[in-house]
């Protein structure tokens, strides 16, 4: 199975930014900040990073320990002399390679210890000696886990460019399938909940990004996003169905009947499934700036397939359905009527919710028009630059 391959620990910065984003946040439930606290502490000076030790004691309210702190800075001072070393050593008595890997662990170093500025000058450094294309995949994957742990989106995609022009040179499979992984959490970082799908669900058979997130999180990331960006036959075939889902979906709790519930039109059972995620949606620090769009999105996807079955309905018996009020009903559907999101009407005297859907010809009709008028208004465009005889 896929997760038997995929023993490496999640990267300890990463571990530490999901705690410090837990802490701080305050509408995430049954938070036990204290523990957090001491969690957190106890990565960062496991580790030295002295670095972030005092930006991460202001965060949390703690009072930095002078003694601990000059400690560390001692200790990373005497590393780093230790590999400045090494690398002359190198330089001087041995060939590229050993040049390379030298400059490598100075980066991934200064990377581990949190020193953001000069983890990557050392990165570039590292790559300007390195040849191959693989291990300059891995080089940038680094460089994207230490901006991820800083929240850096824009940096983030940057490298996400770099890689993907290097992967076309000729990367090997197992990196291009770890870059699509990559790729994914930045997308759904970005609200882009459909491509991160499809690019989990290409991934997720041969998973072999522990350092990026636990198997079991892929596959929450894959089915909460697969929910929102598959079509229903799709959603079958290849989150339903799937082994790789199968196999630790019921480790999660609410996942299965979270996305089972909504295939089989149960969606009293889909609503009650999805109350229970929504406090593991929340605490996730990719999906929690955008915890309200993904809410609207499961219930416009629920509505839109339960109205697909009806012409008209009454909002009594879709509240019934839904298990929720017909005036709770009446709002949530005004409101996705209005932005477009359903084709309906509610008819509020008679208490009936009616559908119109276009049907293909007049659908196909629409589309030609309105490309119609996007080549003339071109057309009218090109006229006032061109002379036209």
């Amino acid at each position: 199975m896929a997760q038997d391959d995929t023993k490496e620990e999640q990267d300890y910065k990463l571990q530490l930014a999901h705690k410090r984003f837990l802490f701080r946040t305050q509408d995430v439930a049954d938070v036990d900040r204290s523990r957090l606290q001491r969690e957190v502490l106890d990565l960062v000076q496991q580790h030295e990073m002295a670095p972030v030790y005092e930006e991460v004691c202001t965060e949390l309210g703690a009072a930095p320990d002078a003694n601990r702190l000059a400690q560390m800075r001692e200790r990373n001072a005497a590393r780093l002399a230790e590999l400045e070393e090494k690398i002359t050593d190198a330089e001087a008595n041995a060939g590229e390679m050993e040049v390379r890997d030298a400059l490598q662990a100075k980066a991934e170093f200064l990377c581990g210890v949190g020193d953001h500025a000069a983890a990557m000058e050392a990165f570039k450094a590292a790559e300007a000696k390195t040849a191959g294309v693989g291990p300059k995949m891995d080089l940038l994957f680094s460089q994207i886990r230490l901006e991820l742990s800083r929240g850096d989106l824009p940096a983030v995609k940057d490298q996400l460019e770099q890689a993907k022009v290097l992967c076309g040179k000729g990367g090997d499979w197992e990196r291009k399938n770890k870059l699509k992984v990559y790729e994914a959490v930045f997308l759904m970082a970005t609200r882009q909940f459909k491509r991160a799908a499809e690019l989990l669900l290409d991934a997720i058979a041969t998973f072999t990004s522990g350092e990026l997130m636990p198997y079991e999180r892929c596959i929450f990331y894959t089915v909460v996003l697969a929910v929102v960006a598959l079509d229903r036959p799709t959603l079958k075939s290849k989150v339903i169905d799937s082994p790789e889902v199968l196999s630790v979906i019921d480790s999660l709790p609410d996942l299965r009947p979270f996305v089972t519930s909504l295939y089989d039109c149960r969606y009293a059972a889909f609503f009650q499934a999805f109350a229970g995620l929504t406090d593991a949606i929340r605490a996730d620090e990719y999906l929690h700036p955008h915890f309200r769009f993904y809410m609207r999105e499961v219930r416009a996807v629920a509505y839109a397939q339960f109205l697909e079955s009806y012409k008209s309905v009454t909002l009594a018996s879709m509240a019934a359905t839904f298990g929720v009020s017909p005036d709770f009903l009446d709002a949530e559907l005004a409101d996705f009527i209005v932005a477009g999101r359903l084709p309906a009407k509610i008819d509020k005297v008679a208490g009936v919710v009616e559908t119109n859907r276009p049907d293909a010809k007049t659908a196909l009709y629409q589309a030609a028009i309105k490309q119609g008028d996007l080549l003339l208004n071109r057309v009218q465009k090109l006229s006032k630059v061109v002379d036209i005889e």
